[in-house]
C-alpha cells in the first residue's frame, strides 16, 4: 500500500491557491482513477480516499492541519496503515522550482519547507518520496534581493494567491506529466 499525501491548507479561503497545489493534484489523481470521494478521517484528522492504481493500494490523504503541521497527521496516517515511510509520498509546492516545472526526490532535506520539517519529524526519517511542484516566478526571485521583512511578507502573500486562468492552463499540463511520474514511484 501506498499513502499518498497532498499539503494545503484546510480553510475554503486557501481552495486553489498555489500553497495548496498539493490537494488539486490529489483532487486531479482521484478523479482521473475513479476514487471514492474524500471523507473526513476524525483519527488521524485528514479527508481520505482508497482507490487502486495500476493493482497498486493507495490512500489519499488530505491533512486538515495547517501545512506547517503536516507532520502530525502523516505520521498517524502511516501508523494506521502501517505504511513504511518509503511508501510515502508527499506532493507539495516547491519555491525553489520554476512555475511549470516538478521534481520528484527521494531522502532529502526539507529545502526550508516547515510542512516537509514536520513530516520529517515525525517519521523519524528523510527516506520518503516527495513530488515536488514548482510555483516560482521571477518576482519571487526578486523578492528574495529584498529585506528580510519585504521578502517574508511578498512569500507569504504569493504562496496564498489563486491560480490566474492562464496558470491553470499550465498546472492541467504540469499534472498530466506528474501523473505520469507517480504512476513510476508507485512502481518502486
Amino acid at each position: 500500500m501506498k499513502l499518498i499525501v497532498g499539503i494545503g491548507n484546510p480553510e475554503e479561503q486557501y481552495k486553489d491557491t498555489r500553497h495548496n497545489i498539493g490537494f488539486m493534484f490529489l483532487d486531479y489523481v482521484a478523479k482521473k482513477v475513479e476514487s471514492n470521494s474524500f471523507e473526513l478521517d476524525k483519527n488521524s484528522n485528514a479527508l481520505v480516499s482508497k482507490s487502486k492504481i495500476d493493482k497498486t493500494p493507495v490512500v489519499f490523504a488530505k491533512p486538515l492541519s495547517y501545512v506547517n503541521k503536516s507532520g502530525d497527521v502523516v505520521g498517524k496516517l502511516a501508523k494506521m496503515y502501517k505504511v513504511k515511510p518509503q511508501d510515502v509520498i508527499i506532493v507539495q509546492d516547491d519555491l525553489d522550482i520554476e512555475f511549470g516545472s516538478f521534481k520528484n526526490s527521494f531522502n532529502k532535506n526539507s529545502g526550508g519547507h516547515k510542512g516537509i520539517e514536520s513530516i520529517i519529524k515525525a517519521l523519524k526519517t528523510k527516506e520518503f518520496y516527495r513530488l515536488r511542484i514548482g510555483i516560482a516566478v521571477k518576482a519571487l526571485h526578486k523578492a528574495r534581493q529584498q529585506s528580510e521583512n519585504q521578502r517574508d511578507e511578498f512569500v507569504q502573500d504569493f504562496v496564498l494567491s489563486k491560480f490566474s486562468k492562464n496558470d491553470q492552463d499550465t498546472v492541467d499540463q504540469m499534472f498530466k506529466e506528474i501523473y505520469e511520474r507517480l504512476l513510476m514511484l508507485l512502481k518502486q
